[in-house]
């Protein structure tokens, strides 16, 4: 029943989008996402990069997450229509997630495509490699959905990422432009971000800060009673500050594991000694810091067995990888940590570590731009 659906959709927004392409194209780059109603880091930087070397150039920006109400439903299914008109009238859009409209419909050949995921590279498995997956999606909703088609443009972080991109999103190398995100100008910008951290938190300047960052999965809550047990016993000097992904409920807030004042992921690394994650993707941010960074992953072989993963862990960072918390924090208070290990890490999978990544990808858009005029 749910591919009928699918193909009705489908049929329904192509007919809705044929007028639509006789629109004249505008000098325009529309921004498409369901990850947040905001612009994430990544879209505010590389508008304002945009915007001071071609001025000229409208940036639109269509971002909606889907809500939960059917009231609302709806309204976000007649805002598909504006999102239609939009690539139907830009020369370049860039999306950082699965867009529908981007990858269900036929576009003018002067629309070029950019997939900006909302990530910096991936330790597990997602898109199009976790189909069939306990944790990814049916094959036969994915084909339906025509998962990650109609792309120009993946821009991966490195070379070795790009054999990750390439099966995810289901394309060819001639499509991987290694390209960082733009957030990686704001992860090695100085702003001053620790002075307004220990102002608000006093009584943390005396210890050592301890960030835990883990990705989105059902075992999350687990992992996070485990390490605070741990750090409640024999870790005085330290503070554990739990930052729980956005989309995760059960893990509710600590106040003895928490602070005070409102800061990103990027904030609270840049103000922590230590960071620990499991298989997200902000171990690549971290790595541009170079503070000790650290993997606890309790369920390691369980996750490889659901999920799968593309980096083995306990072969690359096999010294700082453990499933056992109390190991974790041995070693974290052993103050031995191997830099070169984390540095080769940060290397192989972030091959532009400068902080002009902005500017890098606003000149390969304007280039786009003048292709298509």
């Amino acid at each position: 029943m749910k591919i009928i659906l699918f193909s009705i959709l489908k049929f329904g927004l192509a007919v809705l989008y044929a007028p639509l392409k006789l629109l004249k194209t505008k000098n325009r780059v529309v921004y498409l996402s369901r990850q947040s109603n905001d612009k994430s880091i990544d879209m505010l930087l590389l508008e304002k990069a945009l915007e001071q070397i071609s001025p000229d150039t409208q940036q639109v920006f269509r971002l909606r997450m889907i809500p939960d109400g059917i009231g609302d439903k709806i309204k976000y299914c007649i805002g598909v229509i504006g999102d239609m008109y939009y690539l139907a009238t830009s020369r370049v859009a860039i999306l950082d997630t699965y867009s529908i409209t981007v990858s269900c419909l036929k576009h003018k050949k002067e629309l070029k495509v950019i997939q900006m995921w909302h990530a910096l590279g991936a330790i597990k498995k997602f898109g199009l490699q976790s189909v069939g997956t306990k944790e990814g999606r049916d094959e036969k909703i994915s084909n339906a959905m025509c998962m990650h088609k109609n792309y120009d443009y993946v821009l991966a972080p490195s070379r070795a990422t790009a054999v990750f991109y390439a099966q995810a999103f289901g394309c060819d190398n001639s499509k991987i432009k290694i390209c960082s995100l733009p957030r990686v100008d704001e992860i090695l910008s100085t702003d001053g971000v620790a002075i307004r951290f220990f102002r608000e938190n006093p009584g943390l300047s005396d210890k050592k800060i301890v960030l835990y960052l883990p990705t989105f999965r059902d075992r999350e809550a687990y992992a996070v009673n485990e390490l605070k047990t741990e750090f409640s016993q024999g870790m005085e000097d330290y503070h554990l500050i739990v930052s729980t992904h956005p989309l995760f409920s059960q893990v509710k807030r600590d106040d003895s594991f928490s602070y005070n004042g409102s800061y990103s992921s990027i904030e609270l690394m840049k103000i922590a000694d230590v960071i620990i994650t499991d298989y997200s993707a902000c171990a690549f941010e971290a790595s541009l810091l170079m503070k000790p960074l650290y993997f606890f992953v309790p369920d390691y072989q369980q996750y490889v067995d659901e999920r799968g993963i593309n980096i083995d862990l306990k072969k690359e960072m096999p010294s700082v990888t453990f499933e056992n918390a109390e190991q974790l924090c041995v070693s974290i208070k052993s103050d031995a940590y191997d830099q070169n290990a984390l540095f080769a890490f940060k290397s192989k999978y972030i091959e532009n570590s400068s902080n002009n990544n902005a500017e890098i990808l606003s000149k390969f858009i304007l280039m786009l731009l003048k292709q298509v005029r």
